[in-house]
């Protein structure tokens, strides 16, 4: 479904969805797979080069280690040419009940899934603006549309990253450079394990179908299942006394 070929950059190439959109994406593309251990990828690798990828590479990448990440885009341009599409896929859950007691991790937290991906988004917003051309796409969350208690530290990290996202979208309006915002509700996969499913639960399959329609139709934002959409409307009106009592 990857309508341009070219270079992709998974950022999190280790994680679920991020492994399904790369195979989505990959017919014809050069697929460079950035995480942590990337000697430790074979799996991955071996997913996306049966999807139909031209190339997979991969390319050692610490998410928090911000200070790293604009010599880490140059390297990626110098090897293999101006980047086409880059997913952010990397994030953490993190333990809520924790957090509300151990400011470290709270920040840790908010640190992975704020701080590292507005680095990440500004040293690519700034290259794709300089070629003229290019794909982002951002994992924002339902969690962060009205941040619940059961998960607000969570919740939190990915409202602000929703904002800065809306707005980068609108910043890179006219340039050529094309932001999409995917927003899913509860997905089953490794970071939920143990967890009972919320209502309209999805799979790291079906967001990852989802993204690559939203992105082959050139949509600003996608919601995972579409249904979220006008039931988070309605939560926006529901009582703080009764917001405050739901679950995760």
């Amino acid at each position: 479904m990857n309508d341009t070929g070219g270079v992709v950059v998974i950022f999190g190439g280790r994680s679920e969805i991020g492994t399904e959109l790369a195979a989505r994406l990959a017919p014809g593309a050069a697929v460079l797979l950035a995480a942590r251990h990337a000697d430790r990828l074979d799996e991955q690798v071996a997913a996306v080069r049966a999807a139909g990828a031209a190339a997979v590479h991969t390319v050692e990448f610490d998410a928090d280690d911000v200070a790293a990440h604009a010599p880490l885009i140059t390297r990626i341009i110098a090897d293999h040419g101006p980047i086409d599409t880059a997913v952010l896929a990397f994030g953490v859950l993190g333990d809520q009940a924790r957090a509300e007691t151990d400011p470290a991790h709270a920040v840790a937290v908010v640190h992975t899934d704020y701080v590292a991906q507005i680095s990440l988004l500004t040293v690519l917003a700034t290259e794709m603006r300089a070629a003229g051309r290019g794909s982002l796409v951002v994992f924002s969350s339902v969690a962060g549309v009205r941040v619940r208690r059961a998960n607000y530290v969570y919740g939190s990290a990915k409202a602000g990253l929703d904002g800065f996202a809306s707005g980068l979208a609108d910043a890179l309006h006219g340039t050529g450079v094309r932001l999409l915002i995917v927003r899913p509700g509860f997905v089953i996969g490794r970071m939920t394990a143990g967890m009972t499913p919320a209502p309209f639960a999805s799979t790291p399959a079906q967001v990852a179908a989802a993204t690559a329609r939203a992105l082959d139709r050139r949509r600003r934002t996608v919601w995972v299942p579409a249904v979220l959409r006008p039931v988070f409307f309605g939560m926006r009106l529901l009582p703080q006394w009764v917001w405050r009592r739901l679950p995760r």
